[in-house]
Formats: structure tokens, sequence, C-alpha cells
């Protein structure tokens, strides 16, 4: 392993009526509204194929998470066992990229519309991936 620093710089910010983190559900499909993603303008041309109807996985640094802690109770119901955090999708773990599979609803320029994201506002988004199937070749 390498001491070298990683560096990653934002592509844009999530735009949410989700505020704080114990509002946001645990998971996408549990309730998230509609989010945008806003896009900065110095990477138009990488999201020029974004297309309504299209399915992603958006990669965010969920920069309100605790980087020390490795182990949770799952979904944070101490019913449940403690569990290392690799195991899990806590936001709280050593370097906290959150992955959310969402739908894209709406593009308006440099400004996505997805469902299903249950970042919150301001979160630093870092990459968009789209979910491909067994016979893409993207």
């Amino acid at each position: 392993m390498t001491d070298e620093p990683l560096v990653i710089h934002p592509i844009g910010r999530v735009e949410s009526a989700l505020v704080d983190r114990g509002d946001a559900p645990k998971q996408g499909n549990e309730g998230a509204p509609d989010a945008w993603i806003s896009i900065d303008e110095a990477f138009r041309a990488a999201a020029r194929d974004l297309e309504a109807g299209s399915e992603v996985f958006v990669l965010t640094w969920l920069d309100r998470a605790d980087r020390n802690t490795l182990t949770v109770h799952p979904r944070d119901d101490p019913a449940n066992p403690v569990r290392g955090v690799f195991a899990t999708r806590s936001a709280d773990r050593p370097n906290p990229i959150g992955l959310h599979r969402v739908e894209i609803l709406e593009v308006e320029g440099t400004r996505i519309r997805v469902s299903n994201l249950e970042a919150i506002d301001g979160t630093p988004v870092i990459d968009i991936k789209p979910v491909l199937g067994a016979s893409d070749a993207r």
C-alpha cells in the first residue's frame, strides 16, 4: 500500500429537501424524495448524454460521516448484532463513499432530477455511472 493521498474533486452537489441526516431514509427506495444533482459547469460535456428514464449510479462523498467508525449495529438498531462497516451500507466508514442507484427523471442543462436519492442537501457528488445490463458494453 502507498501513503500517497488520493485526491477526489466533486463534480457537483446534491440539492435535496433532506437537510438533516436523521431525516434521510436508510435506502433511497424507502421514501427518499426526488432530488436534483447540480453538476459543475466544467463537466457539462461529461453529462451531455444523460437522459430521462435512464438508471445511473451516483457516487457521493458522505462528508458528514464519522470516518473513525469501524463497526455498527445495522440500520442503527441495537437489536441487530454489531457488524464491520464493510459488510453494511452504513454512511459512517473510513472512506465515506455513497453508492446510490437512481432513475433520471429530468435533465435541465447541468441539473439532473433523480428519484430514490437519500443523500442530504449539499452532499458532494464525485461520479455518475450508467447501470449496465448483461449486454451493454459502454
